[in-house]
């Protein structure tokens, strides 16, 4: 844990009790901080009374006796419209912010302070976060990861001289909570339309996105994909900033400066000639042309802190990828069962059919757009669709003409089914891809319950199989 001494002998309200904030109240309180907590969920009430925190409606609080509130991300800050909490704390002169900016400022008070790494994207930032970890802790270099992913930044281990580094995962709504973030190295994998409700629209998403770079200078780097045009925009901006190092990425373009791959090749041309390193095709567990872009995006941190080229490529052979993510279930007849759960997106979902052939394809659920017209290029690649949930029969009506499909309703039928079709095609090296393209809620609690009960019934399909298959 991280003991918030920057509020050491100041009350803080805490609203928004999920693990973020039950972290920032340890936090605090682990260094005097005065801290009054609610939560309109009585049952995560509960667990802050756990802390020792004082649990206290804060929409009846004294407001003139608080100096900051720590709001959760999930809460709204501007929009749709700022929530009752926000627009309370703001009306009392009392700074609104998050978890992540409570960490900044006891990183800056830090005399000989490790390199702070936050990684931030619409799609991959999780699995980036973890490669890089990865990456680094293989070469040598100590580091905790956490933030939008596992552990939250406060509840990693304290700041000391034998930790060299700390890995994050920041989100947009993060960024929007975090004024004085200034990571040595921040990366900015894509954007692409994703929780415009919350931002008032693209450009909204957009200016949460950049404010990863706002304080970073001279003695700093920014890792930026150019693959689409928000982060190719936003790379040419930066390289005419004054932030020290700008490393562009690319998956598909060679670049006159910066880490690219072409055809599943990683090149390293930060220096000239651009050289060949590694070959992607032999990283079992980084498949598909976005993971290419994980890769490119870790290889430039890891050059950037000093890791070898060879002892990052040795890292990447070994890293074992994160659930629900491309996870590979089971082998079964001929047939590959992969869990991409975490595709609660269409364009998540287009990475997804980008990495393989011959699919059968589970998608569905509870849908941002009704419509699967932007993954057209893509549907020759899926021999057939199994569509599940409340969004079905419009994903079916999407999908007219250009694959084919049926309404399965349920995860469990559309499994069966697409076995029972992969088995009978004869096509070679068959894959079921469970990557939904649409949030969970409406059949299940999340995406990790998704992907967990597509697991479990893949295993059961294995050990009940009387054909003789061999599973992996």
């Amino acid at each position: 844990m991280i003991p918030v001494r920057t509020l050491c002998g100041k009350k803080a309200a805490v609203f928004g009790l999920a693990r973020s904030g039950l972290a920032a109240i340890r936090a605090l309180k682990a260094a005097g901080a005065d801290v009054v907590a609610w939560d309109d969920d009585e049952e995560k009430r509960g667990e802050a009374a756990t802390t020792g925190a004082d649990v206290e409606n804060l929409y009846d609080a004294d407001w003139a006796t608080i100096d900051a509130c720590i709001l959760s991300p999930g809460v709204p800050l501007t929009h749709p419209a700022p929530h009752t909490i926000v627009t309370t704390a703001q009306e009392n002169d009392v700074e609104v912010i998050g978890d992540l900016e409570l960490f900044a400022r006891e990183l800056a008070n830090v005399v000989t302070a490790p390199k702070l790494i936050c990684i931030t994207g619409t799609n991959g930032k999780s699995t980036t976060t973890s490669l890089v970890g990865h990456l680094l802790s293989d070469g040598g270099v100590s580091c905790d990861i956490g933030g939008n992913i596992g552990e939250p930044a406060l509840a990693l281990t304290e700041f000391s001289a034998n930790k060299k580094a700390y890995v994050l995962e920041v989100s947009s709504y993060q960024l929007d909570l975090s004024p004085s973030l200034k990571p040595d190295v921040s990366v900015l994998l894509n954007i692409s339309p994703d929780h415009l409700d919350r931002h008032g629209g693209i450009n909204g998403y957009v200016s949460s996105k950049k404010k990863i770079f706002k304080n970073q200078g001279s003695s700093e780097t920014a890792v930026v994909s150019v693959d689409d045009p928000h982060t190719s925009e936003i790379c040419t901006e930066l390289s005419q900033s004054g932030i020290g190092q700008v490393i562009p990425i690319s998956v598909g373009k060679a670049l006159s400066k910066g880490i690219y791959v072409i055809d599943g090749i990683l090149f390293d041309g930060l220096d000239t000639p651009a050289v060949e390193v590694a070959d992607l095709h032999e990283c079992p567990n980084l498949l598909g042309p976005h993971n290419w872009q994980n890769v490119a995006a870790g290889f430039a941190v890891g050059r950037t802190l000093g890791v070898a080229s060879d002892a990052v490529v040795r890292a990447l052979m070994s890293f074992a990828g994160l659930p629900h993510r491309l996870e590979l279930i089971a082998r079964l007849n001929g047939v590959r069962f992969i869990n991409d759960s975490k595709a609660t997106n269409v364009d998540a979902a287009r990475q997804a059919l980008s990495a393989f052939d011959n699919i059968y394809w589970i998608a569905g659920g509870r849908s941002k757009t009704n419509s699967l017209d932007s993954l057209e290029p893509y549907l020759p690649r899926v021999k057939h669709a199994y569509l599940i949930g409340e969004s079905a029969e419009a994903l079916s009506g999407s999908l007219n003409g250009l694959a084919d499909s049926k309404v399965s309703g349920t995860l469990m039928a559309a499994l069966h089914q697409a076995y029972e079709d992969a088995r009978s095609d004869g096509v070679s090296d068959p894959v079921i891809l469970l990557s939904p393209a649409c949030a969970s809620f409406d059949q299940f609690s999340d995406f990790e319950d998704r992907g967990d009960q597509f697991r479990r019934a893949v295993q059961d399909l294995v050990a009940h199989d009387d054909r003789g298959g061999a599973a992996a």
